[in-house]
């Protein structure tokens, strides 16, 4: 069958779809469609799944020179149907966010994946997909672009949510090994210091929670200024302003998150280590009071404070690429370090 312009569908009952996928998670998503196919009540045709891992939004914060590459491989590998999987966050001129931006005479489109709000990614990409290449695959003619918003503030939530998600909060435990052994020696040496266990008994609950959001302030506030996780606008646009924005408040939802889920761990470890070394008798002979395994608890909530500020001393030992590594998604780790390239 001769193609309409190099860019008609492959035969009657065939459709040839191109995903094309940044590297990291995007790709992970994409190599999960391979198996997607037409809906039951689309009897007698069949869609071949193609999937490429490339960064096509990297060094671009533009949807239209998105669109334009996909345009590009689609007519390299002769899809009929193009549609890039990105953790790009795309926003209209207007200032809505969007979930899908598509040129339906080019028969492409971008779905952005952390608007997808972060939880069934799998289910709901899938959902898209299907929705995109029948629409795609049967647009005829020229037509304006089609663009899939995101409703209000609801939206904009959904897109942060996404974000976060993306970046992987949980990453921040292990990707800081030297922040982690810091906090780990100071728990173990402030639970068999007589003195933390006499400061931990004339504390009272509202103290100990003012100890512990301090404590995890001082440590995302230390991430941020020492590994240079703040992002300013590229120019004085209300559009570049928004943007940067959006990514500094991922940014600190990501860090308390991830911190967050360190000093839940750093109170775990030490009180096992709590209640394997100390017995409340002696705690309480020592101190001339009466002392009994709810004090252990609190000594172990005090104690975890002072380990999460002592792992904020560990930062310093971790390269910035680490800890840029262990607090963003791999899209946005490579956005932040061409944009510190291009500063220096």
């Amino acid at each position: 069958m001769t193609r309409n312009g190099g860019r008609g569908p492959t035969s009657k009952n065939r459709t040839k779809v191109g995903l094309l996928a940044d590297p990291a998670t995007p790709t992970n998503v994409a190599r999960r469609m391979t198996s997607l196919g037409p809906p039951e009540d689309d009897a007698g045709t069949a869609w071949d799944i193609e999937v490429v891992s490339e960064p096509f939004t990297t060094g671009c914060e533009d949807v239209d020179t998105a669109l334009a590459r996909l345009k590009e491989h689609a007519d390299q590998h002769e899809w009929d149907v193009v549609i890039g999987l990105t953790e790009l966050p795309l926003r209209h001129g207007d200032g809505r966010y969007l979930l899908i931006d598509a040129d339906p005479q080019r028969r492409t489109a971008v779905l952005s994946l952390p608007a997808l709000g972060g939880f069934r990614i799998h289910a709901r990409t899938r959902h898209a997909l299907r929705e995109l290449v029948i629409g795609l695959r049967d647009a005829s003619g020229p037509r304006d672009e089609h663009r899939v918003a995101l409703s209000g503030r609801s939206g904009r939530w959904r897109l942060l949510l996404g974000m976060v998600l993306a970046n992987r909060p949980w990453r921040l435990v292990p990707g800081l090994k030297s922040a982690l052994i810091a906090a780990l020696a100071t728990g173990a040496i402030a639970t068999i210091n007589s003195t933390v266990w006499l400061l931990a008994g004339t504390l009272s609950w509202w103290r100990l929670a003012v100890a512990t959001i301090a404590s995890i302030v001082l440590v995302v506030g230390w991430l941020v200024i020492d590994g240079e996780l703040w992002d300013r606008p590229a120019d004085s646009s209300a559009e570049a302003r928004e943007r940067s924005r959006l990514y500094n408040n991922s940014t600190l939802i990501t860090l308390t998150a991830g911190v967050l889920i360190c000093y839940l761990a750093l109170y775990v470890v030490n009180l096992a280590w709590a209640l394997f070394v100390l017995d409340p008798t002696v705690m309480g002979n020592y101190l001339n009071a009466s002392r009994g395994y709810g004090d252990v608890f609190l000594l172990t909530w005090f104690v975890a404070s002072a380990a999460t500020v002592g792992g904020a001393l560990g930062t310093s030992l971790e390269s910035d690429e680490a800890i840029r590594a262990a607090a963003y998604s791999k899209r946005e780790e490579v956005r932040r370090e061409r944009l510190a390239r291009e500063r220096t």
